[in-house]
């Protein structure tokens, strides 16, 4: 689950770390009060969204400018008009998507003087197991792109659990960050607030980006994002409470709703398959055969027929879908299940693209007896290859 730049500096104020003053507004007409609560004489005004690149992005919309949705503010009342030229409108990033993400909320802070410019980030090293930091030199760049073009310019360790924080990896971080004087200082401090943020609220990534220097040699976290462990969430009301769902893909709303594994991609073929691996498999010879999936969609071992269902229904909700492939084998999961809510969904949404169902494994007769009998125009398929082969044919034409 991730949560809004506003919410997670609120955060990193409660635990201590160095952030700037900042009002979070949703209607236009309030962003001159919040404004002027704070000390000026600069203000920033920023769209709040769930993606990156927001001050490099541009609106949809002809009449807002082309001044992305970070800018500058040198009066309240500009503060105010710069919100209203943002809000409600649909901001275009690298991260968005050409569909881009419509702006509900508006974070206005002050303005900071800036020296310097760094990166810094935690994650979770799925490769360890461990917490991660990731800093570098350049501040305000996109990760990948430094890491794609100059490498050697990020430094990445993980820290033992056994151990926990110490000083000597904040150390390490301001060395590598040719950090100074109180700034190493500084710099250690954070890296243990940053840390135990991390820890204690089950954060999957939290990056500062950038985490700047002031002239007057101050370290500050000037723009925050945090992620976090979804299934962790019953250990924090708090956390789950600053959810945001106008920010999430309603197909996958709706998913998490009945505990189904569901991610929207770009494609055309609509899969529906048990078990994670499985799912990825099936995604990957659809395009071997020359197809794009439309989803990744894990119904789960333990998958009842209304959810089955509501995966279908989920499934043919999506326009781009022009053929949906069933992939089952029946382990956990009885095919006759995955038969009854197929045939459920067709009778309750209709079926209007081609569709595929390979079943496999446990009660697999009963399965394909349940589909032969349902009267649905239904291709079947006798393993991967050949499913996949006849979708996409299916859907080529």
């Amino acid at each position: 689950m991730n949560i809004h730049e506003y919410q997670a500096k609120s955060l990193l104020r409660d635990y201590g770390a160095p952030v700037s003053d900042g009002r979070a507004v949703t209607k236009a007409e309030e962003a001159k009060t919040a404004a002027g609560e704070l000390d000026g004489p600069l203000w920033v005004v920023k769209a709040q969204i769930h993606a990156g690149g927001r001050g490099k992005g541009h609106f949809k919309e002809t009449d807002v400018g082309d001044k992305g949705g970070v800018r500058l503010a040198k009066s309240v009342e500009e503060a105010e008009t710069e919100a209203k030229r943002m809000l409600g409108r649909t901001l275009v990033t690298h991260q968005t998507g050409p569909a881009g993400k419509q702006v509900n909320r508006i974070y206005i802070e002050d303005g900071s003087d800036i020296d310097r410019e760094l990166y810094l980030a935690l994650l979770v090293d799925r490769v360890t197991s461990r917490i991660s930091f990731v800093c570098s030199t350049e501040g305000g760049m996109d990760i990948e792109e430094v890491a794609a073009s100059t490498p050697e310019k990020i430094l990445s360790f993980s820290v033992d659990p056994a151990t926990g924080y110490q000083g000597f990896h904040g150390r390490r971080i301001a060395f590598m960050l040719g950090l100074e004087g109180k700034q190493v200082k500084q710099c250690v401090q954070l890296m243990g607030i940053l840390y135990k943020l991390f820890v204690d609220k089950d954060c999957e990534m939290l990056e500062i980006n950038p985490l700047i220097v002031t002239p007057a040699g101050d370290l500050k976290c000037l723009d925050a994002k945090m992620g976090f462990d979804s299934n962790a969430l019953y250990r924090h009301p708090d956390i789950a409470a600053l959810r945001d769902e106008t920010e999430e893909d309603p197909k996958e709303l709706a998913a998490s709703k009945y505990d189904l594994n569901y991610i929207a991609l770009d494609g055309e073929i609509g899969c529906m398959v048990n078990g994670a691996g499985l799912a990825m498999a099936t995604m990957d010879i659809i395009k071997l055969y020359g197809a794009e999936p439309a989803n990744f969609l894990d119904v789960g071992g333990g998958a009842t027929k209304e959810k089955v269902t509501e995966a279908f229904k989920i499934i043919t909700s999506d326009d781009n879908v022009k053929g949906i492939l069933v992939n089952i084998f029946g382990g956990i999961m009885r095919c006759d299940i995955i038969a009854d809510g197929v045939v459920q969904a067709v009778k309750e949404v209709g079926l209007q693209v081609p569709l595929v169902v390979r079943l496999e494994g446990t009660n697999v007769e009963q399965g394909k007896k349940i589909i032969n009998e349902s009267g649905l125009n239904v291709i079947a398929a006798d393993d991967l290859s050949d499913a996949a082969d006849k979708i996409v044919k299916a859907v080529k034409g």
